[in-house]
Formats: structure tokens, C-alpha cells, sequence
């Protein structure tokens, strides 16, 4: 009787540990770019099930442009380049020639296009003299002339914006160059040419540096990288008008430090809730909420069907917050109305303790995920809702998101970067972009003054 016994207790603890195992493994399946940090990428191209609902909320504008947005449709010139005019050839009613009869009107049609386009080659004769002396002296070779030929400053602009702006392979770079312009370049003069223009940012990166640390609030981020067949990691420092990314090696306190930005930080940082970045306590940190809520939305998922769940409770609240947030900057209100805003938090501390007391027991891995987010939720909730008291600090990191992207964007059109120093200068020529665009500066533009020898630095906010 008593083996029974043990060998029943056995099998029901078995059941238990393959019931735990089949619930994590049903929440692995589960996940999407909504409950999850899964780029939208992975989602494929079938439509999500109607029960993984978009986070997002309605925002009440009409679709379209709105108001007050500046368009892009070609428009027609006051003075074209060129005029050509048509003339009827005969009467559409009865078939007389209408040469030499009055004019009753002329309707405009502009058409938009580009001459065809070449290389245009300048030749400097740098001219040698003899002195009286005997001494022979030639004239010093202008900018841009150090080599018996050389790309100039547009041709190596347009190469770099197509490279590095627009995510091109350096072989496509190449291929492009050549059948759009007419110009024979190899895909080493590409990466040459790049890493010429990027040794010249040194000063730039400095300064964006020391603008982001000296900032009130700045995002910070990190994503993997793939460089010469292994996992790097890309980390983002910026604010709304800078932007600086540098790529290592390592993901944690070793990469932060090498960067230098969080360490000499004393204002607001928007991060996620990585513990890495909790070891700068010189900075105040809001978390961002568009995490919580992507791991709120999968505690939900993961909750039976038709159940109240205590998850679904603390994004209502925090998507309420962020809305009496909103409401209160729109109407230059200095606070959030008090008494709603108290509910909100009452209704989401609320939450967090009975998620925490549910998953107290934390069996199995799932449900000691669910309790670790619980108990964040409660241990940090001032860095959570920071954003509700101090209206400069937003309630997400979707900027630093942002920014970052574009190094997701690299890797999926053209693949992973060789080596590590291709992926240095990638970075540092993205952070040179991104902040011209946050200036209203051109790629091309930008592009331009760093490959004619004066990079652009933007002025001290």
C-alpha cells in the first residue's frame, strides 16, 4: 500500500511538472511583437489572431494628414528651366489651319525630370618651376587632390548616403555608382571611403557626448548585432536632438562604461528594466511603460479564457495614467488631475499586489516571470510612473527604439557587418545622420560638409 502511495505521489508530480512545462512552452508560442520585445519582423505575414489586440489606443484624430502637416505633392514652378510650346494643327470643328489665328489660351503642363547624368572630371596641373637658384618648387595640391585620382566631395557623399543612409551593400553601393553615374568603383573603395569620412567625426561624436550628458532627460538602449559571424551588441545614447550609438563587444556594465554617457549622467534616464543600467545611481530612471505593458499583455494572454486577470487591471491603469498625462500637457495644465490620477495608481498597486500573491509560489519557470514582473511593478513603481509627476520625462523608450532600428534595418537589407571596425564606423556615421535629421540637416547634406574636410556640429542647445 505504501509503494502505491509513493508511486501515485510520483506520477501526480510528474502531471504537475509536465503541466508547468506545457504552459511555458504554450506562452513561448504565444509571444508576438505585442506581449513581447519580438520585432515586428517576426510576426510574418498572417494576420494575429483577434485575442492579441493591438496596446495601442484610439487616439480620436481623423486618418490622413492632419492639420497644420506640410505636404510633398510636385507642384508647378513659376519659372521652368525650359518652355515648349504646341500648337494645334487644325480646327477641331470644321478643319481649317489655325496658324496665325488669335491665342484664346494656354494650359501649363510641367513635367519633372532629371538630365542625364555623368562624372565630370577636373584635372589639376600642379605646376613645377625652376628658381634661378636651381631649385625646382611644384604648386601645393588643392583639397581633395592628394592622389593622381580620386573620388571628390560629392561622388564620396553619394557613396556613403547609399552605403551607410540608405543601408546598401558595398558591392550594390558600387553597382549603383556605376550604371547611375558612370563611375567604376570597387567595394573596397566603398568601406575606403567610409572610413575615411567616419576618423573625421571624432570631434562630433565628443560633442554629441557631452550634449546628451549634459541633458535633463536622455533614452538609453541596446540591441544585438551581428559582426563577423558572432552576437555584438549596439548601444543607443540619445535625446531629441542627438543621437549617439557605438557597438561592443559585450552587452553589460562593460559596454556602458566604454561609451561613457550613463556613467557621468545625472538627469532622468528612460531605459527598460535591464539590471545593468540600475548600477548609476547618479541618474533618476523612469522605466519605460511600453515594456510593462507588452509583458502585462502576455501574463494576460497566458490567463485562462474568460477570467479576471490582474495583468489586464495594471495596463488599463497605466494606459489610463499616460492618458490623464496627455490630456493635462495638451491644455498646459502644470499637473494631472489628482483625483483621477490617485485612482489610476490605487488601481495598479492594487493589481501588482494581487499578482504578486498569486504567483507567490512561483512554480514553474512562467510563473516565476509573472512574479518577478508583480513584484517589479511594486519596487519600482516611482520609476515606473515618474513620468506622471515630472512632465518632462515620457512614459517610454519608443524614441530610443527609434533610433536604434535602423541598425535592425542594416542587418536585414544587406547582412551582417565583417569586422568589428566596419561596424564602428556604421555606427558612427548613423549617429552623425541621425542627428543632422533631428536638426532638419539632410543626409545628402550633412554628407556633403563631412566628406569636403568640415563635418557638421550642431549648435549647443
Amino acid at each position: 500500500m505504501g509503494s502505491l502511495r509513493r508511486e501515485l505521489a510520483e506520477a501526480l508530480g510528474e502531471l504537475e511538472r509536465a503541466r508547468e512545462r506545457i504552459a511555458e512552452l504554450e506562452a513561448r508560442l504565444a509571444q508576438s511583437p505585442r506581449n513581447s520585445s519580438r520585432p515586428p519582423s517576426s510576426e510574418g505575414l498572417e494576420k494575429p489572431p483577434p485575442r492579441k489586440r493591438s496596446l495601442r489606443t484610439r487616439s480620436g484624430r481623423r486618418p490622413g494628414g492632419q492639420d497644420g502637416h506640410k505636404g510633398t505633392t510636385l507642384a508647378q514652378v513659376a519659372r521652368p528651366d525650359r518652355e515648349v510650346r504646341h500648337e494645334p494643327g487644325a480646327c477641331a470643328g470644321c478643319g481649317a489651319d489655325l496658324a496665325g489665328r488669335p491665342v484664346t489660351g494656354v494650359e501649363r503642363r510641367q513635367v519633372f525630370d532629371l538630365p542625364p547624368v555623368r562624372a565630370e572630371v577636373t584635372e589639376h596641373q600642379l605646376v613645377e618651376r625652376e628658381c634661378g637658384c636651381g631649385r625646382r618648387t611644384r604648386a601645393a595640391a588643392p583639397p581633395g587632390a592628394e592622389a593622381p585620382a580620386c573620388y571628390g566631395p560629392r561622388a564620396a557623399a553619394i557613396i556613403i548616403y547609399l552605403y551607410i543612409g540608405q543601408f546598401l551593400s558595398k558591392n550594390r553601393t558600387a553597382q549603383a555608382l556605376a550604371e547611375l553615374f558612370g563611375v567604376p568603383v570597387s567595394s573596397g573603395t566603398v568601406a575606403a571611403i567610409a572610413g575615411r569620412a567616419a576618423r573625421k567625426l571624432d570631434g562630433f561624436l565628443e560633442h554629441v557626448r557631452g550634449q546628451i550628458v549634459g541633458s535633463e532627460v536622455a533614452g538609453f538602449d541596446e540591441t544585438g548585432f551581428r559582426v563577423d559571424g558572432r552576437l555584438h551588441w549596439v548601444h543607443c545614447a540619445r535625446t531629441g536632438k542627438y543621437t549617439l550609438l557605438r557597438v561592443h563587444r559585450r552587452r553589460g556594465r562593460q559596454a556602458i562604461e566604454a561609451m561613457n554617457v550613463l556613467p557621468c549622467f545625472t538627469g532622468v534616464a528612460v531605459r527598460d528594466a535591464w539590471a545593468p543600467y540600475d548600477a548609476y545611481p547618479g541618474a533618476g530612471h523612469q522605466l519605460c511603460c511600453a515594456h510593462a505593458l507588452r509583458e502585462l499583455q502576455a501574463v494576460t494572454d497566458a490567463a485562462p479564457a474568460g477570467e479576471w486577470c490582474w495583468a489586464s487591471q495594471a495596463a488599463e491603469a497605466i494606459t489610463a495614467m499616460q492618458q490623464l498625462v496627455r490630456q493635462a500637457i495638451s491644455r498646459g495644465q502644470p499637473a494631472a488631475a489628482p483625483d483621477a490620477l490617485d485612482k489610476q495608481v490605487t488601481r495598479y498597486h492594487s493589481a501588482a499586489l494581487i499578482g504578486a500573491a498569486q504567483t507567490r509560489a512561483r512554480h514553474g519557470t512562467l510563473m516565476r516571470k509573472h512574479n518577478a514582473l508583480a513584484r517589479r511593478l511594486l519596487d519600482r513603481q516611482d520609476d515606473y510612473l515618474r513620468f506622471t509627476r515630472d512632465f518632462r520625462v515620457p512614459a517610454e523608450n519608443n524614441g530610443c527604439e527609434r533610433d536604434i532600428r535602423m541598425v535592425k534595418l542594416k542587418q536585414k537589407v544587406s547582412g551582417c557587418l565583417r569586422t568589428l571596425a566596419g561596424a564602428q564606423l556604421f555606427c558612427a556615421i548613423r549617429s552623425y545622420l541621425s542627428t543632422a535629421a533631428k536638426h532638419d540637416v539632410s543626409f545628402f547634406d550633412a554628407l556633403l560638409m563631412l566628406t569636403s574636410g568640415r563635418p557638421w556640429i550642431p549648435d549647443p542647445a
